[in-house]
């Protein structure tokens, strides 16, 4: 019995001077996390920037360009309704004309639902005619969104969206 109380003492010792090797964040300090960079421009008013950039991360610009010390990734943000994917295909023209500050690069356009529900056939339409333009990534209606609930959790149906920011669900 005293021998295989040894055998573990000395297996406990082992584990123990790993760690012991001492924490590298006394050495080098906090790491940031290394997700990727992008900033949230919304195409209109009331878009839900705010929302997605405190669910999937990333800078919230609001409807403005990223400035010079925020990321140059940038993904457009716009609502389901009529002026909202107006406002989408607006902005897309602006780039596509070259007519956005140089450096930023537009990886996709994400679209928040505006209601529970189907699109109705003519918006359907619109956002097919986005999608034949650039990457479309859907966010569903949320109810507990308008209510100012945000547990930070992505909605179901947003898996190619979270993967796209590297957003990590709780």
């Amino acid at each position: 019995m005293a021998g295989s109380g040894r055998g573990q003492a000395t297996d406990a010792w082992r584990e123990a001077e790993s760690v012991q090797q001492g924490p590298e964040i006394w050495i080098r300090g906090p790491v940031a996390p290394t997700g990727r960079r992008f900033a949230w421009v919304g195409t209109h008013g009331g878009a839900g920037v705010s929302t997605l950039a405190a669910v999937y991360g990333g800078h919230d610009s609001g409807r403005d360009w990223p400035g010079p010390d925020a990321p140059a990734s940038v993904l457009l943000v716009a609502r389901t309704h009529a002026s909202g994917l107006l406002a989408a295909r607006r902005t897309l023209e602006l780039f596509r004309r070259g007519e956005h500050p140089q450096g930023l690069d537009l990886d996709a356009v994400v679209l928040v639902a505006d209601a529970p529900g189907r699109l109705p056939r003519p918006l359907a339409r619109q956002v097919r005619e986005i999608e034949s333009t650039v990457d479309v990534y859907r966010v569903p209606w949320v109810p507990a969104w308008r209510l100012g609930e945000l547990n930070r959790t992505p909605p179901r149906g947003t898996e190619a969206l979270v993967r796209l920011t590297r957003a990590t669900a709780p």
